[in-house]
C-alpha cells in the first residue's frame, strides 16, 4: 500500500513539474505594442494569451454598469498573440477582453498593460493621452539635486497622497488628491507651510509617494470614507482613482497626476514611485492569470501558490513575459509621466537578473534615476537565494540601493520587539550596527562585524547600494516606537532621542530617507500597522510643526548640511574605508569618528561627528586641530580641546 500510495504522490509530482516546464515553454511575444494603440482613425488592441483558443473584445459606453454595446471577436497571430483593430474612432469607449480556454470563456478581464480606466479599474478605457497633458508638460524637466545627481545625493523623504492633506489643519482646498499635493503656499493654523511648500522649504530632493497606480482597496465610489496605504495592485499602468476628482473618467486621474509632478518639479523636487511588481491584489482572479492561467505567478511542489509575500501569492519575474512586462511598466511612467526613480517592494522576491535589466534599460533614458528596494522578502519563495535581490546580494545590484534594516534597528530597536531599544534610546550594545549603518554597510577595517545586529558581513559594493533610514510607512513610526520602548522617558528625554536618531542617518554614507512628517515628531497613536487604519491615525497633523518647531529647524539643518558637503556622500567604498576613522578608547554610549573631507573636495577640509547614544553627559578629548560647531544639539559645549557632548545628542565639527 505504502509502494502504490508513494507511487501515485511522484506522479502528481511528475505532472506538476511538466505543468511547470510547459509554461516555461510558452511563445514569447518580443513586440512592444501589447494593450491599446489609437488613433483617431482606428484602434488596435493586442493581448497575450498563448493557451487560448479564442478571444474577443467587448466595448462599453460606460464605465460601470450596462451591457457591451458591441463583442468583437479577435484574430489569432504569431507567439500568443490575440489582436484586432476596429477602423474607427472609439475614444472615451471603455473595453474589457474574454478569452476562451479549455471550452470555457472567462470572465471579462483588463488587459494588464492598459493605460486609463474607469471606477475601480473594472473596464480600461479608449483615451488620447495627448489630451492629458497639463499645459506645459512639454517642456517639463527633472531639476538637478546635486551637481553630480548621483544616488547618494539623495535626500528622500516618504508621503502618502492622502496623508499629506487630509488633516483639518493642512490648509489644503483639494484633501486627499493628487492635485491637493500640488497646492502651493498653504500654512496650518499658525500660518507656518504644510503641504508641498513645507517639503520645498525642508529642503529634501525626492518625494517618494506611497503606490499611487491603480490599487484594490479603496472602492473610489466611496474614497471619502475609505483609506488604504496601496499595497495591493490591480492596474499598474494607470494612476489610483481615489486620488482624482473624477475616478469615471480616466484622463482626469491622469492630467492631475502629471499636473503635481511638474509641479514638485518647477519646485526643485523630484518623484519617487513606489512599485509593487511581486504581488498582486488578486491571484486566480487577477488579470494576468485569467489571460494565462499560472504562468505570471511561481508555484511550489505541490502546485499551490507560493506566497513569499504573504499577500496570496507572488509574480516569477524571472519568466519571460513578465520579465517584459515589469521593463517596460516602469519605462512607460518614466517616458510619460517623468517620473525620477523607483522604491520596489518586497525586491527580494525579483530575480537579480530582471533587477538589473530595469536598472540598465532605465539609466539609458534617465542616467539621474534613483532606485532602491526592501531586500527581502515576506516569507519563502522556490526562487533560489542566490539569484533573488536579497540584501545579501546587493553587491550583484547595478546602482540599485537597498534598505538599511541592521541601522534602523541599530537606531531605535527591533522593529518587531515594540520593548526594544537601539543606540539612540539607551542601547548602546547597538553601537556597531550603526557604526554599520554609518559606512554604508561596505567593509571598512574598523567594523566588528560579529557585532552587528544581522549582518555579519559587508554586503554592498558602494554607498550608493544603501539607504539609511529610521522609521517608513512599515511599523511604528520613531516617535511612538521610543514612547512605547522607553515608557519611563520623559517627553523632552523622548524628543532628544528622535533627533539624535535623525542626526546619524542624515550623517551616514549611502542615500538619506525620512518618514513624512517625523522632522516634527509625527504621531500614529501607537498604531504599528496603520495601513488601512483611515485618517485620524494616518492623516499628518500639520500643527505638531509648530508644537515642535525646535526639532523641525534640528532635523532641516541637518538636511541643508548633508546636501553642502559631499563628505557626507561619498561615491566609492574606498573613499569611505580610507577617509572615515572612528575614535577608539571612548567613554561608554560614545560613537565620534573623523571624515578627511578634503579627500572628496570639501570644503569643510575635515569634519569631526560624535553620538551619545547614553543618557548622561560626557566629556571627549577632541582631535588635534581648530575646530568649529557645525551643530551641536541639546546643550553640549565646547571648551578648550574638550568637548562636552549631552546625553542623547549629536555634534558635528569641522575644521580648515
Amino acid at each position: 500500500m505504502k509502494n502504490i500510495i508513494a507511487f501515485v504522490i511522484f506522479i502528481v509530482s511528475l505532472n506538476i513539474v511538466t505543468a511547470q516546464e510547459s509554461i516555461t515553454s510558452y511563445p514569447v511575444y518580443s513586440g512592444k505594442d501589447l494593450g491599446l494603440t489609437y488613433t483617431p482613425k482606428a484602434a488596435t488592441f493586442k493581448i497575450w494569451a498563448p493557451t487560448a483558443t479564442a478571444a474577443k473584445l467587448n466595448l462599453y459606453k460606460s464605465d460601470l454598469g450596462g451591457t457591451a454595446t458591441r463583442s468583437i471577436a479577435m484574430n489569432q497571430g504569431d507567439n500568443g498573440i490575440w489582436y484586432i483593430t476596429v477602423p474607427e474612432n472609439l475614444k472615451n469607449s471603455y473595453y474589457t477582453f474574454q478569452v476562451n480556454i479549455g471550452n470555457t470563456w472567462s470572465e471579462e478581464v483588463v488587459d494588464p498593460y492598459a493605460k486609463a480606466c474607469g471606477t475601480n479599474g473594472l473596464r480600461a478605457q479608449v483615451i488620447d493621452l495627448k489630451e492629458t497633458n497639463p499645459i506645459g508638460w512639454a517642456g517639463d524637466t527633472s531639476p538637478n539635486f546635486s551637481v553630480s545627481n548621483k544616488q547618494t545625493d539623495a535626500v528622500i523623504y516618504e508621503l502618502h497622497v492622502r496623508d499629506a492633506s487630509i488633516h483639518a489643519s493642512s490648509g489644503i482646498k483639494n484633501k486627499g488628491k493628487f492635485l491637493g499635493l500640488a497646492e502651493l503656499g498653504t500654512k496650518n493654523s499658525a500660518g507656518q507651510t504644510t503641504g508641498l511648500s513645507h517639503i520645498k522649504e525642508l529642503g529634501v530632493t525626492h518625494i517618494h509617494l506611497l503606490p499611487f497606480y491603480d490599487y484594490n482597496s479603496v472602492d473610489e465610489t466611496k474614497s471619502a470614507v475609505q483609506y488604504n496605504w496601496g499595497y495591493d495592485p490591480v492596474n499598474y499602468n494607470i494612476p489610483e482613482g481615489s486620488y482624482s476628482t473624477n475616478p469615471a473618467d480616466g484622463k482626469v486621474r491622469i492630467k492631475e497626476l502629471k499636473e503635481l509632478i511638474k509641479t514638485m518639479h518647477s519646485n526643485g523636487l523630484r518623484i519617487v514611485m513606489d512599485v509593487v511588481y511581486n504581488h498582486t491584489a488578486l491571484t486566480k482572479n487577477s488579470n494576468f492569470n485569467i489571460l494565462v492561467p499560472d504562468y505570471y505567478y511561481r508555484k511550489r511542489a505541490d502546485g499551490s501558490f507560493s506566497d513569499a509575500s504573504s499577500c496570496g501569492n507572488e509574480t516569477a519575474s524571472e519568466k519571460a513575459m513578465f520579465q517584459k512586462f515589469m521593463i517596460e511598466s516602469v519605462v512607460y511612467w518614466v517616458n510619460e509621466y517623468h517620473i525620477d526613480g523607483f522604491r520596489f517592494d518586497l525586491m527580494g522576491i525579483h530575480d537579480i537578473q530582471t533587477m538589473n535589466m530595469i536598472s540598465d534599460t532605465l539609466r539609458k533614458i534617465k542616467p539621474s534615476i534613483v532606485l532602491y528596494g526592501e531586500g527581502w522578502t515576506s516569507s519563502s519563495s522556490p526562487l533560489p537565494e542566490d539569484k533573488r535581490a536579497l540584501k545579501k546580494n546587493a553587491a550583484q545590484l547595478n546602482g540599485i540601493a537597498v534598505f538599511s534594516d541592521d541601522m534602523r534597528d541599530g537606531i531605535k530597536g527591533s522593529v518587531f520587539n515594540i520593548d526594544d531599544r537601539g543606540f539612540a534610546t539607551g542601547n548602546i550594545s547597538n553601537s556597531e550596527s550603526v557604526k554599520f549603518g554609518i559606512v554604508a554597510a561596505g567593509k571598512h577595517p574598523q567594523i566588528n562585524y560579529s557585532k552587528v545586529n544581522y549582518s555579519k558581513e559587508p554586503y554592498t559594493a558602494g554607498p550608493a547600494g544603501l539607504i539609511n533610514y529610521a522609521d517608513c510607512h512599515d511599523n511604528n513610526i520613531l516617535w511612538d516606537k521610543i514612547a512605547l520602548s522607553f515608557k519611563s522617558a520623559s517627553a523632552a528625554e523622548r524628543t532628544k532621542m528622535h533627533e539624535l536618531a535623525y542626526a546619524i542617518v542624515l550623517t551616514a554614507q549611502g542615500a538619506s530617507f525620512l518618514h513624512a512628517g517625523t522632522e516634527f515628531l509625527r504621531s500614529k497613536n501607537g498604531v504599528e500597522n496603520s495601513f488601512d487604519k483611515g485618517d485620524i491615525v494616518n492623516g499628518i497633523d500639520w500643527d505638531l510643526k509648530t508644537k515642535n518647531i525646535a526639532s523641525y529647524q534640528f532635523i532641516k539643518s541637518l538636511v541643508q548640511i548633508r546636501r553642502a558637503h559631499p563628505a557626507f556622500r561619498m561615491q566609492t567604498a574606498q573613499q569611505i574605508a580610507t577617509n572615515i576613522n572612528f575614535e577608539n578608547n571612548l567613554p561608554t554610549g560614545i560613537i565620534a569618528y573623523t571624515i578627511n573631507g578634503a579627500a572628496v573636495g570639501d570644503n569643510w577640509k575635515k569634519i569631526w561627528i560624535a553620538y551619545n547614544g547614553s543618557q548622561t553627559p560626557q566629556t571627549l578629548t577632541l582631535p588635534k586641530g581648530t575646530w568649529k560647531v557645525g551643530l551641536s544639539s541639546n546643550g553640549s559645549s565646547k571648551m578648550g580641546n574638550n568637548f562636552t557632548l549631552a546625553g542623547s545628542s549629536a555634534v558635528i565639527l569641522y575644521g580648515q
